[in-house]
């Protein structure tokens, strides 16, 4: 099976609700990291999975919607507590919209709030 993957970071805002969580509970910023994994076994007539600038651009697209914003304002989280693991599926039900690629199987979201912490979300077609 191959493998492509592409990284991009931003800085966004967000409070948890629906729970008492401290300091989480007041607004504040996070440097996210997201890595976008696409995974099939045949290659195009290029020799891709998927050109990596198609793969780019939607993460872009993604990303800017999101980008020095407060998740709790994005209409994507309305009725949904913008925890990393509801934006990690978030953001990869967007990537299997916007990358139509037929040979892909699997598509991973891997988000990370910081050095330390992580959620993914994984959708096999």
């Amino acid at each position: 099976m191959y493998t492509i993957s592409v990284k991009r970071d931003f800085i966004a805002q967000h409070y948890l609700t629906g729970g008492n969580w401290g300091a989480e509970n007041n607004p504040h910023s996070h440097h996210y990291v997201i890595e976008l994994q696409l995974d099939g076994e045949v290659l195009d007539q290029n020799g891709f999975l998927v050109d990596i600038v198609d793969i780019e651009f939607a993460l872009d697209k993604t990303v800017q919607r999101f980008r020095d914003r407060t998740l709790n304002e994005q209409k994507a989280f309305n009725g949904t507590n913008p925890s990393l693991e509801n934006f990690a599926k978030l953001f990869c039900l967007d990537m299997v919209t916007q990358i139509q690629a037929p040979n892909i199987q699997a598509v991973t979201v891997k988000l990370w709030e910081n050095e330390i912490a992580w959620a993914s979300f994984r959708i096999v077609r």
